[in-house]
């Protein structure tokens, strides 16, 4: 069995956030990961500016890191999967939705799903939309489109 715990940091914990670790099972699920203990930061721009300039050397915000820990534990009788973090900055999300003409909801579900896939030892050279991690991102976001986090999408 999955689990999801979803924090938040420079800002308060979205009123959505069951909305998003139950959207975030339903990714472990389809990928078939199994027994996942999965950690998601939702902070705003400073922080993520703070963590990009520490771990990547750039001094900008940025949409999404993920952090990869990949360890199996042992916790009684059960193995855990501990495969790292996944950082969103709220800020720079709203202003991708805005930029690309989607949903802050769609935005946010794409995320979690590409912070998923880099945890998963999946990785892109580029943003071109033909990298296999990018297209299985995408065939996933469609698979699940009838599945929501922000209520009525937080259009732009």
């Amino acid at each position: 069995m999955n689990n999801v715990i979803i924090t938040a940091n420079g800002l308060p914990l979205p009123e959505w956030s069951q909305a998003a670790s139950a959207f975030t099972l339903k990714i472990l699920d389809e990928l078939k990961y199994k027994n996942w203990e999965l950690s998601v930061l939702f902070c705003d721009d400073k922080k993520m500016t703070e963590l990009n300039h520490q771990y990547r050397n750039k001094n900008e915000p940025t949409d999404i890191l993920s952090f990869n820990l990949g360890e199996t534990i042992q916790e009684g009788d059960k193995t855990v999967y501990l495969p790292g973090d996944i950082v969103i900055s709220l800020d720079t999300l709203s202003e991708n939705a805005q930029y690309f003409k989607t949903s802050k909801d769609e935005e946010l579900r794409r995320l979690i799903i590409h912070g998923i896939l880099h945890l998963g030892g999946m990785d892109h050279e580029t943003l071109n939309p033909d990298e296999p991690m990018l297209l299985l991102q995408e065939e996933i976001l469609n698979r699940l489109k009838n599945e929501h986090i922000i209520p009525n999408g937080e259009k732009n």
